[in-house]
Formats: structure tokens, sequence, C-alpha cells
């Protein structure tokens, strides 16, 4: 007999993993180094890396003028960061949660990153969750493999 499993995933937030062959601490600097955020995941301005109280501008490259509001909410240098996100061109702009966290994983790192506080009942909401499940599987599993393999000095 199989032991039966009663998992449901937690549809207010996504959560993605990755494995990196890379040591943690240049992850970690993928995550934290201005430069290499905007190579990427997009540019930015006023990004300092994991300062806490530290506001900073997404800029979206599919729209000139959108642009996503965050601050460096938490961090804990090597291992953990947390953002706020705010997407400035919504009509109804939402505060969301992402957090980063970096951990040795045999030869080489996992990265978890959550992104969270959506709101279930909001079906916007739940479309914008699953825009950006696919969106972040996609960014960390090509563009952040390709800057960690070609860091730039």
């Amino acid at each position: 007999m199989s032991p039966e499993f009663d998992f449901e995933p937690d549809l207010s937030r996504v959560e993605v993993g990755s494995f990196y062959a890379q040591q943690p601490e240049a992850v970690w600097n993928a995550i934290t180094d201005p430069a290499a955020l905007e190579r990427w995941l997009m540019p930015s301005t006023g990004y300092m890396g994991a300062i806490v109280g530290s506001h900073f501008l997404l800029s979206v490259p599919s729209s000139a003028s959108a642009e996503i509001a965050c601050e460096v909410l938490a961090a804990t240098p090597n291992r953990a960061m947390t953002w706020s996100w705010m997407d400035l061109r919504s009509a109804r702009p939402v505060r969301w949660l992402l957090s980063w966290e970096v951990h040795s994983h045999g030869r080489g790192t996992r990265l978890l990153l959550i992104h969270s506080g959506f709101d279930v009942d909001d079906k916007r909401q739940v479309m914008a969750r699953n825009a950006f499940a696919r969106g972040w599987n996609q960014i960390l599993s090509t563009k952040l493999p390709d800057v960690l393999a070609r860091p730039q000095s």
C-alpha cells in the first residue's frame, strides 16, 4: 500500500527552486550585485544590493514606462534576502513579497525564490500569480544560469 499525500499547493505564493553548479557566494553575488542583476532580471535604478531599508526601481523591459517599486526588507549576507515588490503600472497596485534563499547543496547551490502575497479570491491576482510562476521558472532556468556561467569582472 502506498502512502497517501494530502498536499495542496499554496496558491497565494510562487515557489521556484533551482540548482546551480556554482558556489553559494557566486549565486548570492548574482542576486545582490546591481550589474549582475541587470544582466538576468531587468534594469534597476537605485539598487545597491542587500542593504535593508534601501528602495529601488526595476524597469520592465517590455514597456518603457513600466516600473516595479521595491524595498529590501531583510537580508542575511550570503543566505537570504526579502524585497517588497509593487507593480506601479497596475491600476490597483498590490504589494507582494519576494524572498531569496541561498543554500549550499552538494558541490553547488540551491536557490529558492518565494513570491508571496497573492489574493486567491481575486481573479486578476490568480492570473498574475500564474504568469509570475511561468516567468520565474523561465528566468531562473535560462537567464540566471547564463550569467552564472559567464561572470563579468
